[in-house]
C-alpha cells in the first residue's frame, strides 16, 4: 500500500492567532512583528495586497504603509493555539509529526475505511473541522511522500486550500517547481545546483543517481525518490525534546521600573516552566537576560544542585540573578529567561535533599490542570 501523507500548513498563522483573539481584526491589513518589533514576520491577505514585504523592517513598513495595523508578537499565545491545532490533527490519526509551530505532517494511510471517505474528502473534512474548532484556516497538500505533500501545501494556498498531488500529475508539477521551491534546498545549494544545470525539480529527478550521489550523497538520492512519490521519510509522531527553553519579549515601552521588569520576567518564568512540564523535563541551569534601550545585553545564569520544573524554585533563582543584573539608572527594552541542562522527569530519583519534591510536583500539576480547564494564566505566582 502506498503512503498517503498530508502536510497541514496554518495560513498566516501569527496574524490568524491575533484574529482569533480579536475578531475585529478580520478582513483588515494586519502584520505581526518579530521579537522587539524588529521586522514583519506574518501578514494578513489584506496586508500583502498593500505591498508590505515579509521580513520588512518595522520602521520602514510603518512609514511606507501607515494604513496597516502592526502588532507585537506573542509567542506564548501562538504556541497555545498551535497546540490546539496539533491536538485536533491527532484525532484523525495517531501519526502526526509537528514540523514547526504552524505545520505538521499527518499520515492518513488506510483511513478511508475508518471515515468512509476518499482521501481528498478526508482532508477537506480536516480543514473544515480545524477551522470550526480552532478558528485557524489551513492549507493542505496531499501526496505519497513528505516532499510532494510540502509542495502541495504551497500550491493549496492558490487553489482553495486543498491540493492533491496525483501520480499522473507529478511530472507537470516538478517542471513548474523552481529548484529553490523544493523543501530542503537552501540558497547555497541552489547556487550549486543551478551551476550544474539543475533549474527545477524535474531537472533534479532527471539526473542519474550517480551524479546526485556524488553531489549530495544519500540525501540527494532520497530527495529524488521523494520527488518521484516514493516515501523515504515516514511520519514520526515522537516529539523531539528541546535542548533549551528561552522566553524573551520586548517591554511595551522602555522602563527602569523594577516592578515592571519583574512582572515581565515572571511571565517568562511561568511560560517556560509550563513548557518544561509539558515535555516532562527538569532543568538544572537557570538564566535571566536584560536588554538595554541601546541593545546592550547583560545576562547571568546559575547551575542548580538539583534539577527542577517547579515554578517557585526557578523563580527564586531567577530573581536572585535579576537583583545582581539590575541597574536603576538604566532604561531597559526587553527581558528574558533561559532554562537548560535538562533531564527527564521520569528518570529523576528523589534524594534526601529533595524532601519537598513530591509536594512541589503535585502543586505544579495542579497549576497545569487549572490552566488546562480555565485557560493560560488562569493562575499566576506573585514575586
Amino acid at each position: 500500500m502506498k503512503n498517503v501523507i498530508a502536510l497541514v500548513d496554518c495560513d498566516s498563522f501569527f496574524v490568524a492567532c491575533e484574529q482569533v483573539l480579536n475578531p475585529e481584526l478580520t478582513g483588515l491589513p494586519v502584520c505581526v512583528l518579530s521579537n522587539n518589533d524588529g521586522c514583519v514576520i506574518s501578514r494578513s491577505r489584506e496586508a500583502k495586497q498593500t505591498g508590505v514585504k515579509m521580513g520588512m523592517p518595522y520602521f520602514m513598513a510603518k512609514k511606507e504603509f501607515p494604513e496597516v495595523i502592526y502588532l507585537s508578537g506573542n509567542k506564548d499565545v501562538y504556541c497555545e493555539i498551535s497546540e490546539k491545532v496539533m491536538n485536533k490533527l491527532r484525532t484523525y490519526s495517531p501519526y502526526v509529526e509537528v514540523y514547526s509551530i504552524d505545520e505538521a505532517f499527518i499520515d492518513l494511510t488506510g483511513t478511508t475505511r475508518l471515515y468512509n471517505k476518499n482521501y481528498e474528502e478526508i482532508v477537506r473534512m480536516i480543514r473544515s473541522e480545524v477551522k470550526a474548532d480552532t478558528g485557524i484556516t489551513v492549507s493542505i497538500g496531499l501526496a505519497s511522500s513528505k516532499t510532494l505533500a510540502k509542495l502541495g501545501s504551497d500550491k493549496a494556498k492558490q487553489t482553495g486550500g486543498i491540493y492533491v498531488v496525483r501520480d499522473e500529475d507529478i511530472e507537470t508539477l516538478l517542471k513548474e517547481t523552481a529548484i529553490d521551491e523544493i523543501w530542503g534546498i537552501g540558497r547555497k545549494l541552489k547556487k550549486t545546483l543551478i551551476q550544474r544545470g539543475i533549474l527545477n525539480a524535474y531537472d533534479f529527478i532527471s539526473k542519474p543517481d550517480s551524479i546526485l550521489q556524488s553531489m549530495l550523497g544519500v540525501v540527494g538520492l532520497n530527495l529524488k525518490h521523494e520527488l518521484l512519490g516514493e516515501c523515504t521519510s515516514t511520519v514520526n509522531p515522537q516529539k523531539e525534546l528541546p535542548q533549551s527553553i528561552q522566553h524573551t519579549s520586548a517591554l511595551k515601552e522602555f522602563s527602569n521600573d523594577k516592578n515592571v521588569l519583574k512582572t515581565a520576567i515572571n511571565t517568562h518564568i511561568h511560560s517556560a516552566c509550563s513548557k518544561l512540564r509539558r515535555y516532562g523535563l527538569l532543568s538544572a541551569n537557570i538564566g535571566v537576560m536584560l536588554r538595554t534601550k541601546d541593545f546592550q545585553v547583560t545576562s547571568l545564569s546559575k547551575k542548580l544542585q538539583e534539577s527542577t520544573n517547579f515554578e517557585l524554585e526557578i523563580q527564586k533563582t531567577v530573581f536572585e540573578l535579576f537583583e545582581r543584573l539590575y541597574r536603576p539608572g538604566i532604561m531597559y527594552r526587553s527581558t528574558g529567561v533561559y532554562l537548560g541542562d535538562f533531564e527527564e522527569e521520569n528518570s529523576k530519583q528523589l534524594t534526601l535533599l529533595s524532601e519537598n519534591g513530591e509536594r512541589n510536583t503535585s502543586l505544579a500539576k495542579c497549576i497545569d490542570k487549572i490552566e488546562t480547564k480555565f485557560g493560560k494564566n488562569a493562575i499566576r505566582t506573585g514575586f
